[in-house]
């Protein structure tokens, strides 16, 4: 399509050129450029500056346009970050509100634990509180009353009355019968304690409570007694009254040994009555105290229920909501703040005042303890001190006592003026002290002179010993001469003179030697006496 080509060759294939578009452009370069640049004509020349030209045109305006778009790029970084940073804020504070909302959600829903918790507990201790009444109520009705132990005192009674008026029966038998002879009382002592063999005494009755209608022992015991008299009816027969007793006596006597019968059966009875009390009325003490100790344990239970009710009605649980930084934990560890007491400020703040007034008085206190101790010791030292004085005066003057006083020491005792006395005897010896020094001055300067003049000796006499010395050494070449001469003339005479001439040198030579020993002791002393 002629339009479609047309579009593309001049326009790019676009109808609006955009400023993107310049960093895709690009200018052809002339045909000619393959060629070198010595066969290039002048209108190729010009084609060529032309060309560099656009090119340089061209870079530039990429250049700025790659400016403009770092420029645009850096605006927009600009405002991404500024977009980012307040969106991070507004999340921050979304995600602090949350924070807040849920801890405010959280601590509503631990007061409402808490409440449902103490409301739950309350009703628990409450319902074991009614509980445990009930139980209490049903337990004190099962307690023994008062009136069984009456009962059993009372009966008690009767039976102690009943067994002595049967002991009163025997013992009177003898006063009854006081008149009738000693053989014949003995045999109806015998007679009145002989009781028939088919006794049989009938069984009371065996329910619990002995306290009840019990019609079937009443009758029990009125066919044992009426069997038991028709037995007695047969010892109370003429047959067996002893020989030579009065039949009256002898009705009296049946009828004083069936009142015993009769009491003993009642004795016996009242006894197994009382015995059956005794056994029921333990039973029931033991019940009793049974019953007291669950009694005292329901009332320590209650006790302490209520003991746990004023606790939870006193010791509440409230929520505090505390500032970071306000409550300081030595660890890491969340300590336990169940047995905490909230007191206020001012109680804390008037304790810790009253803590500090003491602490400062117990610091005078201290101040003022050390202060006395000080001055105690301080006493002690000048104590001490003048005790030792003490010694060192007496010391002193036995000392003075044993001291051995001199011709100094007695002037002093003596004369009054012995400062001035000290003071001329200090100038006279200074004077004599002067005198002494002129004269050892003028000693010196003699011996000087006198060593001067010994030295001056000693060089001249070293010159004549150097001298000396020269010569005997010369003699000696002579001697050695004159020897080897003697020895070859063998001259006698010669010889001897030659002997006494050297002997009188060696005199000669040890008096000069001893001159100059003399000498050098002389220097010697001269220049110790000069030191």
């Amino acid at each position: 399509n002629e339009r479609l080509r047309a579009l593309d060759d001049m326009m790019g294939g676009v109808l609006e050129v955009k400023k993107e578009d310049i960093l895709k452009m690009e200018i052809p370069p002339p045909l000619f450029i393959s060629k070198s640049e010595h066969f290039w004509n002048d209108e190729e020349k010009k084609i060529f500056r032309e060309y560099e030209k656009k090119v340089e045109e061209l870079n530039e305006e990429k250049e700025n346009y790659r400016r403009a778009l770092e420029k645009e790029l850096e605006k927009l970084n600009s405002s991404i970050q500024e977009t980012t940073k307040s969106f991070d804020e507004t999340v921050c504070k979304l995600s602090e509100r949350k924070v807040k909302s849920e801890m405010v959600i959280y601590q509503e829903e631990l007061k409402i634990l808490n409440l449902v918790y103490a409301l739950l507990l309350d009703e628990e201790l409450d319902a074991r509180e009614a509980g445990l009444r009930n139980y209490l109520v049903k337990k004190e009705k099962e307690k023994v009353s008062f009136h069984l132990e009456c009962c059993s005192w009372e009966m008690c009674n009767i039976y102690d009355i009943i067994f002595s008026e049967e002991k009163n029966l025997e013992h009177g038998f003898t006063k009854e019968f006081a008149d009738v002879p000693a053989d014949l009382l003995d045999e109806l002592l015998q007679l009145y304690k002989l009781r028939p063999k088919t006794l049989v005494t009938g069984a009371l009755c065996d329910t619990a409570n002995p306290y009840g209608a019990c019609s079937s022992s009443a009758e029990d015991y009125r066919g044992a007694l009426t069997l038991l008299l028709k037995a007695m009816d047969e010892l109370d027969s003429p047959e067996h009254m002893p020989n030579g007793l009065d039949p009256s006596l002898w009705e009296h006597f049946c009828l004083a040994r069936r009142n015993k019968m009769k009491s003993e059966e009642l004795v016996k009875r009242k006894a197994l009555t009382l015995g059956e009390m005794e056994a029921f009325l333990q039973r029931r003490t033991d019940d009793n105290e049974k019953v007291k100790s669950e009694i005292e344990a329901i009332f320590q239970e209650l006790t302490w229920l209520q003991e746990e009710k004023s606790k939870l009605q006193m010791n509440l649980t409230v929520q505090f909501l505390l500032k970071q930084g306000q409550v300081e934990l030595e660890s890491t560890e969340i300590p336990d703040y169940t047995d905490a007491i909230l007191i206020n400020k001012a109680i804390i703040e008037d304790l810790n005042s009253s803590i500090m007034a003491e602490g400062e008085k117990k610091i005078a206190s201290m101040v003022e303890c050390k202060d006395f101790s000080k001055g105690i010791l301080k006493l002690e030292w000048e104590h001490k001190k003048m005790r030792m004085q003490i010694e060192d005066l007496k010391q002193k003057a036995r000392d003075i006592v044993t001291l051995p006083i001199s011709k100094d020491r007695q002037l002093f005792l003596t004369v009054l003026n012995y400062d001035s006395r000290v003071a001329h005897r200090v100038s006279v010896m200074e004077q004599t002290l002067g005198i002494m020094d002129e004269l050892h001055q003028k000693n010196v300067k003699n011996h000087q002179k006198k060593i001067r003049e010994l030295e001056k000796c000693i060089s001249s006499k070293e010159q004549e010993n150097y001298e000396l010395s020269l010569k005997l050494r010369e003699m000696l070449v002579s001697v050695s001469e004159r020897r080897h001469i003697f020895e070859a003339a063998d001259t006698r005479r010669v010889s001897e003179k030659m002997a006494q001439q050297r002997y009188w040198g060696i005199l000669k030579q040890k008096h000069l030697r001893g001159l100059v020993k003399e000498q050098e002791e002389q220097f010697e002393m001269l220049q110790a006496e000069a030191e």
